[in-house]
């Protein structure tokens, strides 16, 4: 959402050079596309009214196509005609072709897309981020309903950890961060280490640059706390443990449609807002293992979730 990793999702959606989250978000699949979306030419002109067609943009790494092809399945369940077109490439693209009306449906991750619109904004809560792009986007454009999914930063521990230390939360972690080193991007400690401190108290005993190897130096012991994004299929496969964060300082990052208000009638709104009612993090982590380490097709991945929710 690690990979994709805010690194990864900031170079693929855009460079957002204020984001303060950290180089991030999870699922071990780098920015690669999949072949797993079908690919279509780009609509012209609006996709608006009844009966026209919604076209379905993703970005262009797994996650996202993973996404697209919820949402499009979705659509196409309730009788909406469908065009996808996935793996198209970084924030600025994707967003002047969804103005244009060349796109009419993208799966976005709300703070990043604050973050793309208004670099000074402070909004961490899903409430307020939400807010705050209601004010912000052009008229021509909003958001529907956030899933509870994040693709975002987090403290993770293992299994064994967490129930050795009785670690449920960050805050857990301040009478046992002087005897932990934590590990994550190169840029993690300049980016957190004040923040951990003057927030939760946490003096870590050691600072380790882990990159995209944080979860295997989990799992092997070289660090016992460590910056793994809440979509890695590593936190299925190793039975990682992401602390919650009560004081917010890792920003909502739910995973968010954003629409060209003129190309989704009733029907394309509440099948992509019964998508979001029904999408969490672990459900998220779970579709995201079997397409990055299962090596699955994603539009197959996607339709057994839709059928087991009662979507598709």
């Amino acid at each position: 959402m690690s990979t994709i990793n805010r690194s990864r999702r900031v170079a693929a959606l855009g460079t957002l050079a204020a984001l303060t989250l950290g180089a991030t978000a999870c699922g071990s699949s780098g920015g690669n596309p999949l072949d797993g979306g079908s690919s279509a030419s780009a609509a012209t002109g609006g996709a608006g009214g009844s009966g026209s067609t919604v076209v379905v943009g993703s970005a262009n790494f797994p996650e996202n196509v993973l996404l697209g092809s919820i949402y499009s399945q979705a659509l196409k369940a309730k009788g909406v005609k469908v065009q996808e077109k996935f793996n198209i490439g970084s924030r600025e693209v994707l967003y002047g072709q969804l103005q244009s009306g060349n796109l009419t449906v993208l799966p976005e991750y709300n703070g990043s897309l604050l973050a793309y619109l208004d670099a000074k904004s402070t909004a961490v809560t899903t409430q307020d981020v939400n807010a705050e792009l209601a004010k912000t986007l052009p008229a021509t454009l909003g958001i529907l309903e956030s899933s509870p999914a994040e693709d975002k930063d987090s403290l993770s521990v293992t299994q064994e950890t967490a129930d050795k230390d009785n670690l449920k939360t960050i805050a857990d972690l301040a009478a046992k961060a002087g005897e932990y080193t934590i590990g994550g991007p190169p840029e993690f400690k300049s980016r957190r280490e004040q923040q951990l401190k003057d927030v939760y108290g946490l003096t870590f005993k050691e600072w380790k640059p882990t990159g995209d190897a944080t979860a295997n130096a989990l799992k092997d012991g070289s660090i016992q706390v460590g910056n793994v994004f809440t979509t890695d299929p590593k936190i299925v496969q190793y039975k990682l443990v992401p602390l919650a964060d009560p004081k917010n300082i890792f920003g909502a990052q739910n995973v968010t449609p954003l629409v060209n208000k003129a190309g989704v009638d009733a029907t394309a709104t509440a099948a992509l807002n019964a998508v979001s009612a029904k999408l969490d993090t672990a459900g998220l982590v779970a579709l995201m293992k079997r397409v990055s380490v299962d090596k699955e097709d994603p539009s197959a991945v996607a339709k057994d979730w839709l059928k087991s929710n009662g979507l598709g």
